[in-house]
């Protein structure tokens, strides 16, 4: 059975999505980062970058244990080993896959930049907002763009680039107010459709579940985000 290491964040939720959909058994481990948790020593050891989500396949390579961590790489990892949710044809396959980038290095960057300047800066920080505002709704413009001729992300079949971004975009209208949902129709009808999926109901429960034993972020002590976010004590510069 494989662990999952995660709590609640989008990125988390990309591989409770994808494990439900590929039908893969799978317990949780919550890891508290909130409070601090993904610095400790034994998890360090699962992922020295200290973040989730990981999973560890005891059925990995060769019969044996495997761990990985970052979420698009877990995504992959869960498609080649269970045949599904990534086409064979190499040009769809591809498809898929540089749709699955652009939410790895543009979608959850901008995105999670604009949600920490947004609930975590100190005031006066307009630049910052004003440019990660202006980079979510050019991303959510060109997807729109992507989603206004296919049915899905990587073409005609739901799969990993949908997965990974899904999570994020459902969250446009909170992210960016009532008025975006217009402002992308091919994004939320892509968005109602994944919601109605058995697997991801599935995954979106199992995640509440576990937010419910952990700390949410604005119950969070001063020092555990300064060390998360590499503030002041913790900051290079």
């Amino acid at each position: 059975m494989i662990t999952l290491y995660g709590m609640g964040s989008p990125n988390v939720v990309k591989i409770y999505i994808a494990l439900e959909e590929v039908a893969l058994p799978y317990t949780v481990q919550p890891v508290d980062v909130f409070s601090g948790k993904q610095f400790d020593e034994a998890f360090l050891k699962v992922n020295p970058n200290a973040k989730v989500p990981v999973i560890v396949d005891p059925d990995g390579p060769g019969g044996k244990p495997y761990t990985v961590f970052e979420s698009g790489a877990i995504l992959l990892y869960l498609a080649e080993k269970t045949g599904k949710l990534l086409p064979t044809d190499m040009a769809a396959k591809y498809d898929a896959i540089q749709w699955l980038m652009t939410q790895m290095s543009t979608v959850g960057p901008m995105a999670g930049q604009y949600v920490h300047f947004l609930r975590f800066a100190p005031a006066g920080q307009d630049y910052s907002k004003s440019r990660y505002t202006t980079q979510v709704h050019r991303v959510c413009t060109v997807i729109e763009q992507r989603l206004g001729s296919v049915a899905y992300l990587g073409g005609a079949d739901y799969g990993i680039a949908d997965i990974a971004t899904y999570p994020w975009l459902r969250m446009i209208p909170t992210l960016l107010g009532p008025t975006a949902a217009t402002q992308f129709p091919h994004v939320m009808r892509w968005v109602k459709t994944i919601d109605e999926r058995p697997a991801v109901k599935q995954a979106l429960a199992a995640v509440e579940a576990v937010r419910a034993k952990t700390t949410a972020f604005d119950k969070a002590e001063a020092a555990n985000l300064d060390k998360m976010f590499g503030r002041g004590e913790f900051a290079a510069a």
